[in-house]
């Protein structure tokens, strides 16, 4: 599944939750942390800002950095997936035997 992609010299982000494409720049915090979610859960593909063309400079800002912290944490996504998982268990274990 793509998630981010460049097209028109726009980029663009995917929206789950809608089944749609918006421009990057209209992106908030639920949106990327959907993005998030959307990246470490399954295989994903994302246009690389090199290899597009895109002369709009607040898309090009916005979707480098989005795109360079994602594939930064491809490298570690294995590892980010059972740290935050191994979070999650022990405070949900906390709170339900209390």
């Amino acid at each position: 599944m793509k998630i981010l992609k460049i097209e028109g010299g726009c980029g663009y982000f995917w929206v789950a939750a809608s089944d749609e494409w918006r421009k990057i720049d209209e992106i908030d915090k639920h949106e990327l942390l959907s993005l998030l979610n959307l990246f470490l859960d399954g295989d994903v593909q994302m246009d690389s800002p090199e290899e597009n063309s895109l002369p709009n400079e607040v898309h090009k800002i916005i979707y480098s950095h989005i795109f360079q912290k994602l594939s930064s944490l491809s490298e570690s996504k294995s590892s980010f997936k059972d740290d935050s998982e191994r979070l999650y268990f022990d405070e949900i274990n906390k709170y339900s035997s209390a």
